[in-house]
């Protein structure tokens, strides 16, 4: 099948299926003309490659596991390997949960009539709100 084909079958952009091919992610044979063609499995592949990316996985880590998918085998290396990127998750996600708890910890100070910043309750922004409305 032909790329467009290809990124029909799949609801991935053309340009994404360049991408995969680009990183070694996908195979596509040449045409005389250079047309690339596809292999009827190679939208099992993309749907794969796009489960891969939202796990978090990136285009470096994809390539070095699909050699184990195609081959049907799970190492204790493949699954080091992604046992490293959970982990990375793991720490990008309690990172996150500080930022968030700092932000909630500002948003709490700065909502206080003793913080410094100027205070508007809410019943002052609604007022204000109506009060600048044009007939």
């Amino acid at each position: 099948m032909r790329i467009g084909e290809l990124a029909a079958r799949s609801d991935v952009s053309v340009r994404a299926l360049r991408y995969y091919e680009e990183q070694g992610l996908l195979e596509a044979n040449r045409s005389d003309s250079g047309q690339r063609h596809y292999p009827e499995s190679a939208a099992a592949r993309v749907q794969l490659i796009q489960m891969l990316y939202a796990a978090g996985l990136s285009s470096r880590t994809i390539a070095e596991l699909l050699p184990c998918v195609d081959a049907r085998v799970s190492t204790p290396e493949s699954r080091a390997r992604l046992a490293v990127e959970r982990d990375r998750i793991d720490a990008q996600i309690a990172a996150l949960t500080r930022t968030r708890d700092r932000l909630d910890a500002v948003i709490a100070f700065s909502g206080s009539p003793g913080s410094g910043c100027t205070y508007i309750a809410d019943r002052d922004v609604a007022a204000q709100a109506s009060h600048s409305v044009m007939p």
